[in-house]
């Protein structure tokens, strides 16, 4: 009878449009099937590199700019293969000195470590950030103080910098990666430097299998293009530039910006000025495209790269080497 009861019951909240609650459904009826539904979050694009970034990391840490010494007595340089962008600049006496910025992935060991200079302001304003450097006369720290940087120096604690006792100094001060990524600094993530190509985009331009940049004295610099890895070989002193790690560096993007070095070139207080506009010649996947560069009146302003006809300048994803060549000079192009 109490069966009976029940079905009835059943029936007629059924047919009544009454909701009869979880508990009843649970009771008296047979379990929905459910569907899962998996969402797939996209993985974020590195904001300096342009490289898809599997670790999501990137977006959330600064990026950090250490200055690394590129003399003779500096080599193997260590952990430049590992950075999202480099400049190449030339400092007092006509030698060149590296801003290497990281971001996308953290070296064991970054240096040599040298001292701040006047152009590192120009590059690292709009990137903000970390700078870690050795020191530097009064001249060129009291212009990076007037950067939105957090300044890290071999007397910071915590930096993670160190003295290598195999090495004489000053060519032996050098830092561990992740100790810096400790320090807070805005802005996090930092701002797209380039504009990249998409997957399968063609590049259009001349042939080059060759770039020499005439950097002065010992330092003119050649990248030769290597079809395996689809990006440039770098040559300095006459010789292979194999990393510490025994890697060559190989960057998928060479930028030569034609610059103007106020106070000319190899005085102390000379720097490169990277506001207005230039020349710049953007050599990818074994080809040359020329374009300008522009910058607006503020040193917060990311540099835009466009075509000759105006277009956005894109890039491949990957390491982006930048030479900051004094103008009028030209970088000589083998076909």
């Amino acid at each position: 009878m109490k069966k009976i009861v029940v079905l009835l019951l059943v029936a007629v909240l059924g047919g009544a449009g009454v909701y009869y609650g979880p508990s009843l459904r649970h009771r008296f009826l047979v379990p929905a099937t459910t569907t899962t539904t998996t969402t797939t979050i996209p993985f974020p694009i590195a904001p300096l590199s342009g490289v898809v970034d599997t670790t999501r990391l990137s977006i959330t840490r600064p990026s950090l700019l250490v200055k690394v010494e590129n003399t003779p007595d500096a080599l193997p340089q260590w952990g430049i293969e590992l950075a999202d962008v480099v400049y190449e600049e030339i400092v007092n006496g006509g030698i060149t000195r590296l801003a290497v910025v990281f971001n996308s992935q953290v070296p064991a060991k970054i240096g040599p470590v040298r001292s701040v200079r006047p152009t590192d302001t120009q590059i690292v304003w709009p990137l903000g950030g970390l700078f870690a450097f050795s020191g530097g006369a009064r001249y060129a720290i009291n212009s990076i103080r007037e950067s939105p940087t957090k300044l890290i120096t071999e007397g910071t604690p915590g930096s993670g910098m160190f003295r290598d006792p195999h090495r004489y100094a000053p060519h032996n001060l050098y830092a561990h990666g992740n100790p810096l990524f400790k320090f807070k600094a805005l802005p996090t993530p930092p701002p797209a430097l380039f504009q990249y190509l998409k997957k399968g985009q063609k590049v259009k331009g001349k042939s080059v299998s060759q770039v020499m940049v005439p950097f002065p004295s010992i330092y003119p610099v050649t990248w030769s293009w290597n079809k395996v890895t689809k990006s440039w070989d770098r040559t300095l002193f006459g010789k292979a530039d194999i990393t510490g790690t025994g890697v060559r560096e190989s960057p998928k993007n060479l930028v030569v910006m034609e610059a103007k070095y106020v106070n000319g070139i190899g005085t102390m207080s000379s720097y490169a000025n990277l506001q207005g506009w230039g020349f710049v010649q953007v050599f990818m996947n074994g080809k040359e495209v020329d374009g300008m560069w522009s910058r607006g009146a503020s040193k917060a302003d990311v540099i835009q790269y466009k075509t000759m006809t105006g277009k956005p300048l894109l890039m491949n994803p990957g390491q982006t080497w930048v030479e900051l060549l004094d103008s009028p000079y030209r970088p000589k192009v083998t076909s």
